[in-house]
């Protein structure tokens, strides 16, 4: 696996999602592509993945640029012009993605790359890193879900999650897609 796209949102300073960003950084070993920006869990990962040596691409939409941007950022930057275009691009960079903690704009990409991946668009694994409980809840839905018939057989299956950075690395590694649900 070459690339792994890793989502987050800017967290506030001394938020619980800030105090997590030690944890999530660690993600560095695999980190290909990003969001874009150098503030928060996203900025961390990426200073993280460029210290270890590792290529680092970040993606973000002009419009994002002045509120997620503060000073030098490193690795790549690709600024395009929507939020379409940037979840094309990551997703056209990227062999697996990572939900970190975070908030509406994470949810949304993440889950429109579990929604390609159950119409067949792609195979890759989508993963959400559960930090200290952070998706319990989602990750019951889903269950829920699933057991109420909203989901095809299958499908709940597409969804990886994993406590530590480690082990979900690990799960996308080892995760194989054999047929569509």
């Amino acid at each position: 696996m070459e690339g792994v796209c890793a989502l987050s949102t800017l967290p506030p300073p001394g938020s619980v999602p800030s105090r997590l960003t030690p944890h999530v950084s660690r993600l560095y070993l695999s980190c290909h592509t990003s969001s874009g920006g150098n503030v928060g869990l996203m900025g961390a990962v990426a200073e993280a993945a460029a210290a270890a040596g590792a290529p680092v691409t970040g993606v973000i939409p002009a419009a994002l640029v002045p509120r997620e941007i503060s000073g030098a950022t490193v690795g790549e930057r690709v600024i395009v012009p929507d939020m379409h275009s940037r979840k094309k691009t990551m997703y056209e960079a990227a062999d697996a993605f990572i939900a970190l903690p975070g908030g509406f704009g994470t949810l949304e990409e993440i889950i429109e790359m579990v929604t390609w991946h159950q119409l067949g668009y792609h195979s890759k694994p989508v993963a959400f890193l559960n930090v200290a409980g952070f998706y319990d809840r989602l990750l019951s839905f889903f269950d829920h879900a699933s057991a109420e018939g909203f989901m095809l057989p299958g499908v709940r299956g597409i969804v990886l999650a994993g406590c530590d950075p480690a082990g979900v690395l690990d799960a996308l590694h080892a995760y194989e897609r054999s047929s569509p649900p």
